[in-house]
């Protein structure tokens, strides 16, 4: 009943604000839009679309835009501007490493701690930097295990192949407060053109996979989309160490070039353990002890305190190639508002649902038909309308983090999910635009500049059961904002 009460007093308040305006804004697509969504099967009843020039009192469109709506990855958003502005464009995630035991000679008799607070980017380079600082200390020798501590997060373990049936897949790789390089493991298909043939490659430890390439190479098309030719088949935990069995079978196109797919195969303790053992030998340390799950005792003292990338480059990587296990440890940074102290952990998804509607009120922003379950968009059950996520867009505008903010979002035609959108047109570099993607859904929402140079916020989103044809539609959207 609020949630009719507030929609129905937002509406008049609209309405009154056009007459004393004398201003309207568009409530229907114009001919050529309408008709290009109808090409591909889309109803205007199954868009949300929301186009509002920066600085100008009433949208130029609004259509169907207090609807309830799946935005995808375009939630992301969300994620981003309330972490820049909650953390600061400065914030980095601390990695803590404790001696539990004592260091002599470089010699450590006992076992090195790693406490997570959920680096979202402790990724092969980082935690290459981060092993070779440690190396720098002068400690060479660990006697005893690696302990992983995992517990500043409290949250569900969920199952990884819930969302779509796909738990290797690494977008649906679940949070962990230390969570080394997504515990991604990459296969490269190279083509041999002299022996016929493809190699498949493991990457970084393929000493962990035991791999067998049943691919063929054709010499067909290459397709929109390789991977549809290439099966792979995973069972995990073929020896005591935590071999990993990786079939890979299909046809692969020597016309599709080199190509690599991410998979996230391994558990967290088996994963780092190789990662670590492999980098630390690199960089001449010793270590023959095993990687167990704990926790760091009270009192020890750090040996060595890692520190992530900014927030503002961190971002970058969310948005411009929807990075979605980094947007969900960016949301439940939110609800500790980025504090390490015990007062504070640990970090929940009800803390950082409890923060982000404090950050929305704070900025008079009150979206009553939002629902985030984990701020990354990768749900079925998050929603926002069109009109909210532009009001959005145009308080971010206005805000000290603007800049940090757009520059994270991929460029038409130029980088990032719009990298192959928009080319040979005006819109070409001249938006700044995050994309959304899911079964029976389709989003964009941004900032662009139209002819007249005027910064115009974007909103589309269409929820039908063949949004996947409407990209075509949606780009003639982009053009038709910067023509008007």
């Amino acid at each position: 009943m609020k949630k009719l009460k507030y929609s129905c007093m937002l509406m008049i308040t609209v309405a009154l604000q056009w007459v004393m305006s004398g201003m309207t804004p568009a409530q229907q697509l114009p001919d050529t839009l309408k008709r290009k969504f109808e090409q591909a099967g889309i109803p205007e009843m199954a868009l949300g679309i929301y186009i509002h020039q920066v600085g100008a009192e009433q949208p130029i469109m609004s259509v169907n835009a207090d609807a309830t709506m799946n935005p995808a990855s375009v939630m992301k958003l969300v994620t981003t501007y309330a972490g820049l502005e909650i953390l600061g464009p400065a914030y980095s995630w601390q990695t803590v490493l404790y001696a539990h035991g004592k260091i002599t000679n470089g010699v450590l008799s006992g076992d090195l701690v790693i406490k997570g607070y959920g680096d979202p980017k402790l990724d092969l380079e980082n935690f290459w930097l981060l092993i070779h600082r440690l190396r720098h200390t002068g400690l060479y020798e660990i006697t005893g295990n690696l302990i992983l501590d995992h517990t500043y997060y409290d949250i569900p373990q969920g199952d990884p192949g819930a969302f779509d049936g796909q738990p290797y897949r690494t977008y649906n790789i679940l949070p962990e407060a230390l969570l080394v390089n997504y515990r991604s493991t990459e296969l490269h298909f190279i083509p041999d053109a002299v022996n016929k043939s493809v190699r498949v490659i493991a990457e970084p430890i393929p000493e962990s996979v035991m791999l067998v390439n049943n691919v063929s190479m054709t010499d067909n098309a290459c397709g929109g989309d390789w991977r549809n030719g290439v099966n792979v088949d995973i069972q995990p935990g073929q020896d005591a160490r935590g071999t990993t069995l990786v079939a890979v079978n299909g046809a692969y196109s020597a016309r599709c070039g080199r190509q690599s797919m991410l998979l996230g195969v391994h558990d967290s303790a088996t994963y780092t353990r190789e990662l670590f053992r492999r980098l630390w030998q690199q960089q001449g340390g010793v270590f023959k002890g095993d990687v167990v799950t704990g926790i760091a005792p009270d009192g020890l003292i750090p040996i060595k305190i890692y520190r992530s990338p900014p927030l503002a480059d961190i971002i970058r990587g969310i948005n411009k190639f929807s990075n979605n296990i980094a947007a969900r440890q960016l949301y439940l940074t939110l609800g500790t508002a980025g504090s390490i102290h015990k007062s504070q952990s640990p970090a929940t998804l009800d803390k950082s649902a409890q923060a982000l509607q404090r950050w929305l009120t704070s900025k008079q922003l009150f979206f009553p038909e939002l629902i985030i379950e984990n701020g990354s968009g990768l749900s079925r059950i998050e929603r926002i309308s069109a009109r909210h996520m532009g009001l959005l867009l145009l308080a971010a505008f206005k805000s000290p983090v603007m800049p940090e903010f757009i520059a994270s979002m991929p460029i038409a035609a130029v980088d990032g999910t719009m990298r192959n959108r928009l080319h040979g047109t005006a819109v070409s570099g001249l938006a700044h635009i995050k994309t959304g993607s899911l079964n029976h859904v389709r989003t964009l929402a941004g900032y662009m500049l139209d002819k007249s140079g005027q910064r115009v916020v974007v909103v589309i989103f269409v929820n039908h059961a063949l949004a996947a044809q409407s990209r075509a539609a949606m780009d003639t959207v982009l053009q038709w904002v910067y023509e008007r």
